[in-house]
């Protein structure tokens, strides 16, 4: 059993990529305040739609249906894990006709919150063509900030692409008419996972899913304000750490300095140290180059013994992220989508 867990970080540069309410004429971004300072974030909500935005055009979505009027709407989608890679491991909620099916998600992240306190800037602009000479022009506000975000991310692999169908508590990812077709058309067969019966998708698939996730994650686009305010929105870093357990221990490895975000050496290796037995493979590090100014090749040398052991890995996040897909399409990584616990 293994799961992927750690950190990704992003790099904002005078951007506001997820907008909060906003108040009169002013476009807010969504912040929260900690005693009395204020940190700007991106909420899990958001990343995910940029994650989901950004599969490959050849990766089909599952439809969204919408119904019903103000208090009473409902949105929900297929609700088809064994269609769909979205449903898969993103998770969803159905709820019709006295029915109900539920997959609570296998890729868990976090808010995407400022490493540090930030004073945000207020802009505005102005809306005056087409108006007549001596008239006022129309004014729009609007925030934007400078911040480096970071957030906890887990992925569940031994749950790609297998459905619980019963358990206490639990609501069922499918049903009967869908679980019939599931091992018709998708090949799924039964099995138990962490105690729970479960169809499960054969492993050529569930490889193909998690390699699209994680190359789709190193090509990310999205966010609010692009005519204003664009920016990359692909992980700046990204920390995976196959652990045999849900532990996340690399959750402070991205802190603030005197006077600059850091990433602390001294924390992760001691986490490293401490969770030793439960890694099951390299700890991966994607760190694109100018991030975090020249800390990157300093902890190169600093961990140039566990990069030669083939304990650490670092590179750009695009360059591990592709070779840890290509490793897990290429069935190197199976036992990872195996529970010992089932």
């Amino acid at each position: 059993m293994t799961y992927l867990v750690g950190k990704i970080a992003l790099d904002i540069t005078a951007g506001a990529p997820n907008n909060g309410r906003g108040e009169d004429n002013v476009a807010r971004v969504k912040s929260l305040l900690v005693g009395r300072e204020r940190f700007p974030y991106v909420s899990a909500q958001a990343f995910r739609r940029w994650l989901r935005d950004s599969l490959p055009a050849t990766e089909e979505r599952s439809k969204v249906t919408r119904s019903g009027t103000g208090k009473k709407q409902q949105a929900y989608t297929d609700g088809r894990p064994d269609k769909y890679l979205d449903d898969d491991l993103f998770g969803y909620m159905v709820a019709v006709k006295k029915e109900s099916y539920q997959r609570d998600t296998v890729l868990a992240t976090g808010t995407f919150v400022s490493l540090a306190s930030k004073r945000i800037t207020q802009d505005f602009g102005t809306m005056s063509r087409g108006f007549s000479s001596g008239e006022d022009p129309v004014i729009h506000e609007h925030e934007h900030y400078t911040a480096e975000l970071a957030a906890d991310v887990l992925f569940d692999l031994p749950r790609v692409g297998t459905f619980e169908q019963n358990g206490g508590g639990l609501r069922r990812a499918l049903g009967e008419k869908a679980a019939a077709e599931a091992k018709t058309s998708a090949g799924a067969v039964a099995t138990t996972l962490r105690g729970v019966e479960c169809l499960r998708l054969p492993i050529e698939e569930r490889r193909r899913r998690t390699g699209v996730l994680l190359r789709t994650f190193a090509q990310m686009q999205g966010g609010a304000n692009r005519a204003l305010h664009y920016g990359d929105r692909s992980p700046a870093l990204v920390l995976l750490a196959p652990l045999k357990g849900g532990n996340n221990p690399f959750t402070r490895v991205l802190t603030m300095g005197d006077k600059s975000a850091r990433f602390d050496l001294t924390t992760f290796i001691e986490e490293k140290r401490a969770w030793h037995e439960e890694l099951d493979g390299p700890i991966t590090i994607g760190w694109a180059p100018g991030f975090l100014g020249d800390q990157r090749e300093s902890v190169r040398r600093e961990l140039a013994e566990d990069i030669a052991a083939g304990e650490v890995v670092i590179d750009h996040p695009r360059v591990v992220l592709q070779a840890l897909a290509k490793q897990i399409e290429a069935g190197q990584l199976d036992s990872w989508f195996e529970d010992e616990s089932a």
